[in-house]
């Protein structure tokens, strides 16, 4: 039964979504009972004309040594920069799309195993909904992130993955007998695409890369980080200073990760200066260079003497 209302597509907008799993509808699915809302959003609205916008100046931290050192993000990859965006002042939206609603469980799980849900609000369609909603989950998104970027809050939102949604198009285009065309892993893909036309930055993740164990996915050499475990923007820095001022050369590359493991848990034991002129000033001072230098010093002998025995 179809009935017309005589409104453009909207979804209502409130706070009260934070910590609720919806679907593309915005309708909770998470079995916690409805959500009241005074206002609403149209699912595609007008964005903000490049003038009216202001230069990116404030990085967003993801907690990924591959994005934040490399390409920052303007103010997993996924579940790891929502974590690590806890006491940050924050909104994240995740969407998924297209996944197993064990994956999606887990995913929620973690978030509240984490206290991610207080500033999270998960957008789900399934791998069994229809292509409809699978293609209108990242608008309705979209439209929950941009609600509170308007209140100006730091709004962070995460698709996983496009390519589903991509796949959703293409059903609905066969209907409509406009084919498209999927072509995978080439930066002139559907997809990349259209994100570059609408983006300030990319980032092109690789499917190879990913499949042989390299995580992030970025074709940067390789560079490894351990699953749900961001590292804060201090621990970054003592980690690319570490390895660019050739501390790491006398090392066995087996013996890379365990050194700058145990380095960041003694430099967080013994030099708590070092991450609180970091996070308070933004800024590598010549005091956070001699503690961080001192670490280093302190850390080498004590891995050498662990080694010998």
């Amino acid at each position: 039964f179809v009935k017309a209302t005589g409104r453009i597509a909207q979804i209502p907008m409130s706070e009260a979504y934070l910590g609720h799993v919806i679907n593309a509808l915005a309708k909770p699915i998470d079995g916690r009972g409805e959500i009241v809302a005074s206002e609403s959003r149209l699912i595609e609205s007008p964005t903000l004309g490049i003038i009216s916008m202001c230069s990116v100046y404030e990085p967003l931290q993801t907690g990924l040594i591959a994005i934040d050192s490399m390409i920052p993000i303007g103010c997993a990859v996924a579940t790891d920069t929502i974590l690590n965006l806890k006491g940050q002042d924050a909104i994240c939206v995740y969407v998924a799309i297209g996944q197993r609603a064990s994956s999606v469980a887990q995913v929620v799980t973690t978030f509240h195993e984490e206290g991610a849900m207080e500033y999270t609000i998960v957008v789900a369609e399934m791998a069994d909904s229809p292509a409809t909603l699978q293609y209108l989950a990242p608008y309705t998104g979209a439209a929950l992130a941009e609600y509170f970027m308007y209140r100006e809050w730091h709004t962070l939102i995460i698709y996983d993955d496009l390519s589903k949604q991509a796949e959703a198009y293409r059903q609905m285009s066969l209907l409509l007998r406009r084919p498209l065309s999927l072509s995978r892993g080439y930066v002139s893909a559907y997809i990349p695409t259209n994100v570059i036309s609408i983006a300030d930055g990319q980032i092109f993740l690789s499917a190879d890369l990913f499949n042989v164990g390299i995580r992030p996915a970025i074709n940067v050499e390789l560079l490894r980080q351990t699953q749900s475990n961001p590292l804060p923007v201090e621990e970054q820095v003592a980690t690319i200073y570490t390895g660019t001022r050739g501390y790491l050369d006398s090392l066995e590359i087996e013996q890379v990760k365990k050194f700058l493991d145990e380095l960041r848990k003694h430099l967080k034991d013994t030099k708590p200066q070092f991450q609180e002129i970091i996070s308070s000033s933004k800024t590598f001072t010549e005091q956070a260079e001699t503690l961080l230098k001192e670490a280093i010093q302190e850390q080498l002998e004590r891995f050498s003497l662990q080694e010998q025995t």
